[in-house]
């Protein structure tokens, strides 16, 4: 199958509560869409690194860890492209003011390394001003 033969924009949603196993959801819906759009193995391999990081991150440090609040996980396939959205409940951060990695004085931290993982992965990550919801893009 071509990208032509798809639907112009496929859209695909799932509304999680904040807990680890809710992880399992979103690599499911990643393998679905990777065999229905047969996706190279690295694409694949780079969404799931990220959407593990990014959604994450939404549970532990955007919702703390509460089971009442939700995090909401978009795709948009549109043509060779795949948009996804991890929204959380928190207050959101500035990205801006992450300490970088690979600075000499954070090569040992224990934290800190996700967002970094996510900018190398995808091909455009966006944060919102708020800092509570990232766009990812690959394309495929």
């Amino acid at each position: 199958m071509t990208a032509s033969n798809y639907p112009t924009t496929e859209l695909y949603t799932l509304q999680l509560p904040s807990q680890a196993d809710s992880l399992t959801q979103v690599e499911v819906l990643i393998e679905e869409i990777a065999d229905k759009y047969q996706l190279p193995d690295d694409t694949f391999a780079n969404m799931m690194t990220c959407l593990s990081e990014a959604v994450n991150n939404a549970i532990i440090h955007g919702n703390q860890n509460d089971p009442t609040k939700k995090v909401i996980v978009n795709a948009e396939v549109d043509g060779r492209r795949i948009i996804w959205t991890v929204t959380d409940e928190g207050d959101g951060f500035d990205p801006a003011h992450i300490p970088d990695p690979t600075a000499p004085e954070n090569l040992e931290a224990l934290s800190g390394r996700g967002v970094f993982i996510i900018k190398q992965l995808a091909d455009q990550c966006i944060f919102t001003e708020k800092g509570n919801e990232i766009e990812l893009h690959f394309k495929f």
